[in-house]
C-alpha cells in the first residue's frame, strides 16, 4: 500500500484512481481493493474523503456498479459518523446493508457491518454483536484487512467492557491476521490496545512491551495521527498506574506529534489529562493546557460544522443529479409513449381507410363505432402525451386545473369525433348499397343465363 502522508490521494488523481480500481472484474477484489485505499486516507483528510466518495459514488451508479455504490454510501455513513451526524450516518449505512444483503456479497457485508456497529457508541452489545456479524462474514472471503480490523474492534470493545479475557482473546487473534495481511497504519492501535490489556492485567512488563512495539510500528509509518493515538493511550496507561510524571511526559509527546499536522484537534485528550496533573501544582501550566483544550474543542466543533456543510451540499448535488435523471428518464419514457400512440393511430386509421375504400367489403355500424371510439380514446392519449408538459408548467402540477384542461380537451374531440364517425357512416352505407346492388346485378344476370 502507499506511505502514510506524502503518497496519499491527491485530489486532481481521484478519477483515474476510481477507474483503475472499478475496471476490476472480480467483484470482492474490487470492493477489497477500495475498502484497502480508503482506510489510508478516510480520518487523515475528511474533505479529500468526501471528494474521493462523491466521485466513487457518481462513476458506480453510471456504470451500474451495485458493489461500489454500496461502497460508498457506506462511506458516507462513515463519514457522517465521524462528524458526528449519528443520524445521517445510521441513514447511509443501513442503505449500504440492505444493497450489501441483496448483492449477498462477504467482503461488503463484512464492511458494512463493521461500519454500521461504529454508530453505537454507547450501547457495547448491540456493536460488540455488529463486528462479530462482520468479522464472520469476513472469513469467508481472503480480505485479510477487513479480517484485522472486524477482529481487533470486538477486542477493542471487550476492552472497553473491561472484559480482558475476550478482549485478548480477540486482540491475539487481530495479531495474528495481521502478518497475512499487508501492512497498514492501525496495526500500531492493536498493540497499543494490547498494552492496555496486559495493564490492566497487572502485567507490567508485557504491557510496556507492547506499547513500545506500537510507538516502533506508528514511527516507521510516518503517522502522526496514529503514534498520538498510541502516546495518549500509554499516558494514560501510566495514569492508571499512578505514575504522574511518565503520564506527563506521553502525555506531552502526545501533543508534540502532532502539534503543526492537521490531526492537533487530538490535543483535546492529553490537553486535559495535563491541566488535571498540574492543577494544582503549577496554576500556569495548568492554564496553558486549559486554554489548549479549549481551542482543541472548539476546532473540532468548527470542523464538525464544515464537513456538515459539505456533506448537507453533497446530499444536494445528488438530489439534483436523481432528479436529472429522473427527468431524463420521464421523457425518455414520454417519446416512447408518443411513437407507441402514433403506430396505434396508424394500424387503427389504415384498418377504416382500408374497409372504406375496400370494392368488396360489407362494413356494419357496430364495427364503425368501435374503431370510431378506439381511435377518439388514442387521439385523446396521444394529445395529452405531447401537452403534459406544457399543462404542467402551466397549472403548476395542479391536479385540478389538469384535469379541467383535459375535460376542456375531451369535450372539444368528441364533436368533432361525432362528425367523423356520422361521416364515415354515411360514405360507409353508400359504399355498403353500392357493393349489394352489384352483387344483386350478377345474381340476376346469373339466373337469367
Amino acid at each position: 500500500m502507499m506511505g502514510f502522508q506524502a503518497t496519499i490521494l491527491k485530489a486532481d488523481s481521484t478519477d483515474v484512481i476510481i477507474h483503475s480500481i472499478l475496471s476490476e472484474k472480480n467483484d470482492d477484489a474490487r470492493i477489497g481493493k477500495l475498502f484497502e485505499y480508503v482506510i489510508e486516507f478516510q480520518e487523515s483528510d475528511a474533505n479529500l474523503n468526501l471528494l474521493f466518495t462523491q466521485k466513487l459514488l457518481q462513476l458506480a451508479q453510471k456504470q451500474k456498479d451495485k458493489f461500489s455504490e454500496a461502497f460508498a454510501y457506506s462511506q458516507l455513513g462513515y463519514h457522517a459518523m465521524s462528524i458526528g451526524n449519528r443520524d445521517k450516518s445510521l441513514e447511509y449505512v443501513l442503505k449500504s446493508l440492505k444493497m450489501a444483503e441483496e448483492l449477498n456479497s462477504s467482503v461488503l457485508l463484512a464492511i458494512v457491518n463493521n461500519r454500521l456497529g461504529h454508530n453505537y457508541t454507547t450501547d457495547l452489545i448491540k456493536r460488540k454483536s455488529l463486528y462479530e456479524t462482520a468479522f464472520m462474514e469476513s472469513l469467508k472471503t481472503n480480505c485479510f484487512p477487513i479480517q484485522y480490523i472486524t477482529c481487533s474492534n470486538i477486542g477493542s470493545v471487550f476492552l472497553k467492557m473491561n472484559i480482558l479475557d475476550s478482549a485478548l482473546i480477540y486482540l491475539q487473534r487481530a495479531e495474528q491476521i495481521s502478518t497475512k495481511a499487508k501492512k497498514f497504519p492501525f496495526l500500531g492501535t492493536m498493540y497499543s490496545e494490547l498494552g492496555s490489556v496486559y495493564g490492566k492485567l497487572k502485567n507490567q512488563t508485557l504491557a510496556i512491551a507492547y506499547f513500545n512495539i506500537a510507538i516502533k510500528e506508528m514511527s516507521q509509518f510516518n503517522s502522526p495521527r496514529f503514534l498520538g493515538v498510541v502516546y495518549t493511550n500509554l499516558a494514560t496507561y501510566y495514569s492508571d498506574q499512578g505514575q504522574i510524571d511518565s503520564c506527563a511526559h506521553y502525555a506531552k509527546k502526545a501533543i508534540e506529534v502532532v502539534e503543526n499536522t492537521p490531526f492537533q484537534i487530538q490535543t483535546r485528550t492529553t490537553a486535559k489529562l495535563l491541566m488535571n496533573i498540574y492543577r494544582n501544582k503549577d496554576n500556569n501550566l495548568a492554564m496553558k493546557y486549559a486554554e489548549m483544550y479549549i481551542i482543541a474543542n472548539d476546532s473540532i466543533n468548527d470542523l464538525r460544522r464544515i464537513q456538515q456543510t459539505q456533506l448537507l451540499t453533497f446530499e444536494e448535488e445528488l438530489r439534483q443529479q436523481d432528479l436529472a435523471v429522473k427527468k431524463s428518464e420521464e421523457e425518455q419514457q414520454r417519446k416512447q409513449n408518443i411513437q407507441y400512440a402514433l403506430i396505434a393511430l396508424g394500424i387503427v386509421s389504415f384498418i377504416l381507410l382500408f374497409f372504406l375504400l375496400s370494392r368488396s367489403i360489407i362494413f356494419t355500424e357496430k364495427w364503425i363505432s368501435f374503431f370510431g371510439i378506439l381511435g377518439l380514446l388514442i387521439v385523446f392519449e396521444f394529445i395529452n402525451l405531447l401537452i403534459h408538459p406544457f399543462l404542467e408548467r402551466v397549472t403548476h402540477h395542479s391536479p385540478l386545473l389538469m384535469l379541467m384542461a383535459l375535460v376542456v380537451l375531451a369535450s372539444l374531440l368528441i364533436p368533432l369525433h361525432h362528425r367523423m364517425e356520422k361521416w364515415i357512416k354515411e360514405k360507409m352505407t353508400e359504399k355498403n348499397k353500392r357493393i349489394r346492388l352489384e352483387n344483386a346485378k350478377k345474381t340476376i344476370e346469373q339466373l337469367e343465363r
